[in-house]
């Protein structure tokens, strides 16, 4: 079910008057009422692979049930190693099993032996990435003692499947979300009146700018070899805008309407585009998951403790795998490996914990330097993301080229001058916005807060009209639900 579905507008509702109407007064009722609810909501796609998240429920509670009685060490790693295996062996099947099926019949025709191998018609269960670490910080966590296992299993149940962030994050703690599950909730109207706000800042950037910018990235991306350089870069741009509206569109839907029903989800992109340096940029993108790696493989590995070598191994091993997660494609790969390079010279002069406050902060526009950092880390990201883009490495390969070219400094051709001109005028009003609210969790939590009711009305409605304005026929799935 998609947030920008009809289905889902007809679908929240009956859910939040179930859910403080008629369950308001029972703790274990209202949380049964979220597992059926996430469960008709991720079943709209498969019904079939929900079965994969009840599996993978019930093994992590059992496992957190024995890990709260055994002391004995060794038992208590093979407990852990049970549910690491399971979650990611199910990850591994659904999403990797034909590209090393590919890749190691590849590898043995170089030296020419020819192995006879089918890959298989897996479909890939929508959000099992993100289920899959969810589910397992809560097991990591409880083996490490950093978290009382819970014997209550519908609770454990709600945390796992939570439908608005199931999907496509965020990525949430047990040690943040589970312990919700176990309080009371009351409607409070103002917590309400900022989760609807937040979702329709989250629509606006899905419907308006991820969609509409996809039309044109999807133009040039498919087409990149009939397209001139420059064309090619404002495609890698339009890309940009798209997957940040998208995923960060998401995540503001899904912390929105969490709070609808009295949850506080953590927050998961804070303006990345803003940022001075790409490591400032991990800080602010996809930030469950930048912290998830850090805490649970980065750290465990030594992190940036030891010597240089340490440290090179430790950047490229978190990058790379943060890649892989993203999808089984080398240009995954290769994308997380130029943000390692990105990153190592950060790390290694110690300049990576540089910018930790807001750009500009107290000011109403940046410095020179400031400016030029924030177009240099853009400038660098845009290119990382056509490698993420592109359908494989030999295409992305070319579009490069493409880029590179005698072609560069022509004029833009083959995208509709009129459309993307207007397109790019809203996605300059977007960027505008998202600067005035970069010190908040979302753009628009606090602008025109010290105004009166009808300044917000009239900045709300043109929101709105411009999300019908801009509405694409074609119902856009949001690219974070294939990995």
């Amino acid at each position: 079910m998609l947030f920008n579905s009809l289905d889902f507008a007809i679908f929240l509702p009956i859910v939040f008057l179930l859910y403080w109407f008629v369950a308001q007064k029972n703790l274990k009722l209202q949380n049964a009422l979220i597992v059926l609810a996430s469960y008709v909501f991720y079943g709209w796609w498969d019904w079939r692979f929900l079965s994969l998240i009840i599996f993978s429920t019930v093994v992590d509670y059992l496992v957190g049930q024995k890990l709260r009685v055994e002391e004995k060490q060794s038992k208590r790693k093979v407990l852990l190693w049970t549910s690491i295996l399971v979650n990611l062996g199910f990850l591994g099947f659904f999403k990797y099993y034909n590209f090393f099926l590919e890749n190691f019949v590849d590898a043995f025709s170089l030296f020419g032996m020819q192995i006879n191998a089918n890959s298989l018609n897996i479909i890939l269960p929508v959000g099992i990435s993100f289920y899959t670490f969810q589910t397992l910080s809560y097991t990591i966590d409880v083996y490490k003692n950093k978290l009382e296992p819970t014997q209550d299993f519908i609770a454990f149940s709600a945390f796992v499947c939570f439908f608005p962030q199931l999907v496509a994050g965020p990525i949430e703690r047990a040690t943040n979300l589970l312990p919700q599950f176990y309080k009371k909730r009351t409607f409070e109207y103002h917590k309400a009146v900022d989760g609807m706000r937040q979702i329709l800042w989250g629509l606006f950037k899905k419907v308006v700018i991820a969609d509409n910018c996809a039309e044109f990235a999807n133009q040039t991306f498919n087409n990149s070899a009939d397209m001139n350089g420059s064309t090619l870069v404002l495609g890698a741009i339009f890309f940009t805008f798209q997957i940040y509206g998208d995923f960060s569109g998401y995540s503001d839907i899904a912390i929105g309407t969490s709070r609808l029903f009295g949850f506080d989800l953590k927050q998961n992109f804070a303006t990345p585009y803003f940022s001075r340096d790409i490591a400032e940029f991990w800080r602010r993108w996809h930030i469950s998951l930048s912290t998830w790696f850090r805490d649970y493989l980065y750290i465990p590995l030594g992190g940036s403790r030891g010597g240089t070598w340490m440290k090179v191994r430790n950047t490229f091993a978190i990058f790379l795998v943060s890649g892989f997660w993203h999808g089984a494609n080398w240009t995954f790969i290769i994308w997380g490996a130029l943000n390692a390079v990105y990153f190592l010279p950060l790390l290694l002069t110690n300049n990576n914990r540089k910018n930790l406050g807001v750009v500009a902060e107290g000011k109403l526009l940046p410095s020179f330097r400031e400016l030029f950092a924030m177009l240099t880390t853009f400038m660098l990201t845009v290119f990382a993301w056509i490698f993420f883009r592109a359908e494989n490495a030999s295409h992305a390969f070319s579009y490069v080229g493409g880029i590179f070219s005698e072609t560069l400094f022509k004029m833009p051709r083959g995208l509709g001058l009129s459309s993307s001109i207007s397109l790019i005028i809203i996605i300059c009003f977007f960027v505008c916005i998202e600067w005035v609210g970069r010190k908040d969790k979302f753009a628009i939590e606090k602008i025109f807060s010290s105004f009166n009711k009808t300044w917000r009305f009239i900045f709300y409605s043109i929101i709105i009209i411009l999300m019908f304005m801009f509405f694409t026929e074609e119902e856009q799935p949001f690219i974070y639900f294939q990995f």
